[in-house]
């Protein structure tokens, strides 16, 4: 597929790179937008795990995305969220429409 995707059934993983600006988000979002049209996608997960810079852009692929699956509850899931990342989520609002689950920082319970 691609470096970014991984299909499981119809779950798709989006494995996000280090830097989420416009160019990287428009070609994820032309990507799964042909995987969803081929794939019945149920639930998309995108993992944060590399990520240290996202822009407004990355807000708008998360949120077309949701969009785009129906805007079902728990349809995408943002995981390994930094606490930088998960602080932009939050500020934007995104938090209400997608579940987010932060890395588990070492020494923290």
């Amino acid at each position: 597929m691609s470096e970014f995707f991984e299909l499981e059934g119809s779950l798709l993983t989006v494995r996000l790179p280090v830097e989420v600006d416009h160019p990287v988000s428009d070609l994820i979002r032309r990507k799964s937008d042909r995987i969803m049209a081929d794939t019945y996608i149920r639930t998309m997960v995108f993992d944060f795990r590399k990520t240290c810079f996202m822009d407004s852009s990355g807000i708008g692929l998360l949120m077309g995305r949701y969009r785009a699956l129906g805007m079902r509850q728990g349809c995408i899931r943002a995981v390994q969220v930094s606490s930088h990342i998960d602080r932009l989520l939050h500020l934007s609002g995104v938090h209400r429409y997608i579940e987010i689950e932060k890395i588990q920082e070492e020494g923290k319970v």
